[in-house]
């Protein structure tokens, strides 16, 4: 994975404390942060010497970035490459090279510099990067055909030394199209041929959640860079506009998802709370605190009265989606949760865990309605003993109530209604793959005509199988 280097010889020094009342007014460039640059990273991002193609020297410079990218993001300083460079856990990587750490107080004042909008003086305006006027499609689906993508345009696609693992795909509930990521990047699928349509940057890092809005107009792509930053994007399924930036984490969003009404966005991930933001201001997020553990799932219910996370304990809340209060726990899970989905109706909860439990949830009362223990048992290898991972990976609803299931048994399954299994489907290694290698499902969806079954998996490939029947194949 390439990052950029910076190079940044710095001598430790004590700087005003940006949290104290009298500097309570905006840090800027020309006021504080230029000094700090001047002494401590002239020597080798100054005017005479550009390191990485890089220049603290000057407010403009500095918005020029380096030959890796920009290095700041106005009002995301996680997202900033300066900051990642600066407060690496790394020694190796941490900048200044071979030096301790920046104190925390120059941390401090250039973090607030970033998130107060990059201002380069006292009366100069702060810069935003989220996009305002964003128009949730409240009300009834709009009539006529579904939005399908055309003439995206093209971007280069970064390369891995090897494939990336489907760690997010998702089906849209109108049209014919599939959402698929990959490495800093978005793929638009067709579902039957699964051909490209089109493609979507995701400069973010790792998209791990995809999720498409009731009108199949909106595209929720949420992810970011593992202990380095994490957000949510909302891109417009027609042109690849992108919408609105969500959120500014310190580590990946590892669970999202977009409210039925489109105005609001739930991310979770390490930080052990819930967060509800607003898709139309930037009112700040409303947070969920009750999880003790990582953030794993988190799904809004069909009818948008009811949010469900669940976390890598096993834990499972419901929350009133407008207010955030606590509605009940449902316990259940030995294991970490690893999906969450809703039928139709709103009526019943889905939910996956790594103890190899699949639940239908009655979310009225609070209590299993079917469960399957050992939803995706898998098979003994000769000469083998002990336990074997028996997790349940991803769940997903079709438009008939089945439910389809992907675990670490390298199949995916898929059930009726009243919780009996109707189909499986294996998923094999690459014909290219060495021998002994494992391959397993990551992900699932059904297409929103119900007659497709999509699963993506380690080799970075996406299946395609007939619900019906028992044939399906993998590009």
């Amino acid at each position: 994975m390439y990052r950029p280097i910076f190079i940044i010889a710095c001598v430790a020094a004590l700087v005003p404390n940006p949290s104290r009342a009298e500097d309570a007014k905006p840090v800027t460039y020309d006021d504080q942060v230029a000094a700090i640059f001047k002494q401590h990273c002239g020597q080798c991002h100054g005017e005479a010497k550009q390191k990485a193609g890089l220049d603290l020297s000057s407010y403009a410079s500095v918005m020029k970035g380096s030959t890796g990218g920009p290095v700041v993001v106005a009002g995301r300083s996680g997202a900033s490459r300066i900051v990642g460079a600066i407060t690496a856990a790394d020694p190796a990587e941490r900048m200044p090279p071979e030096n301790d750490p920046l104190p925390k107080e120059q941390v401090a004042l250039i973090r607030a510099w970033i998130d107060s909008g990059l201002r380069q003086n006292a009366g100069g305006a702060a810069m935003t990067t989220r996009t305002t006027g964003f128009k949730p499609s409240a009300g009834p689906v709009p009539a006529g055909p579904p939005p399908m993508p055309s003439g995206l345009p093209a971007f280069e696609r970064p390369s891995t030394a090897r494939p990336f693992p489907v760690l997010a795909l998702a089906a849209s509930p109108r049209a014919p199209l599939a959402a698929v990521g990959s490495y800093e990047s978005i793929d638009l699928l067709d579902p039957s041929t699964r051909g490209r349509i089109g493609s979507l940057p995701f400069p973010t890092g790792e998209p791990h959640v995809l999720r498409f809005g009731r009108s199949g107009s909106v595209l929720l792509a949420a992810g970011g860079r593992p202990v380095r930053s994490g957000s949510a994007t909302l891109f417009d399924v027609k042109t690849g506009a992108r919408l609105a930036e969500i959120g500014d984490e310190p580590d990946a969003v590892i669970a999202a998802d977009l409210s039925p009404d489109e105005r609001r966005v739930a991310l979770g991930g390490s930080g052990r709370v819930v967060k509800l933001f607003s898709t139309e201001d930037r009112s700040p997020p409303l947070v969920l605190a009750k999880h003790t553990e990582w953030i794993t799932a988190i799904a809004f219910s069909p009818d948008g009265k009811l949010l469900a996370s669940g976390d890598r304990a096993g834990n499972i809340h419901l929350w009133d989606a407008a207010s955030g209060g606590v509605v009940l726990p449902l316990s259940e899970h030995k294991g970490a949760v690893r999906a969450l989905a809703w039928r139709s109706d709103s009526q019943i909860l889905a939910s996956a865990g790594e103890d190899g439990l699949v639940v239908w949830w009655d979310v009225s009362r609070g209590w299993p309605s079917i469960s399957k223990a050992d939803a995706h048992p898998p098979e003994r290898p000769a000469g083998v003993y002990g336990k074997i991972a028996n997790g349940v990976l991803d769940a997903a609803f079709g438009p008939k109530g089945e439910l389809v299931t992907c675990g670490r048994d390298r199949k995916v399954r898929l059930w009726s209604v009243d919780g009996q299994e109707r189909r499986s489907f294996s998923i094999d290694p690459p014909a290219s793959a060495a021998p002994g290698v494992r391959v397993i499902p990551t992900r699932v969806a059904i297409t929103a005509d119900g007659t497709t079954i999509l699963a993506g998996d380690s080799a970075g490939r996406v299946h395609a199988f007939g619900a019906a029947t028992r044939d399906g194949d993998g590009r």
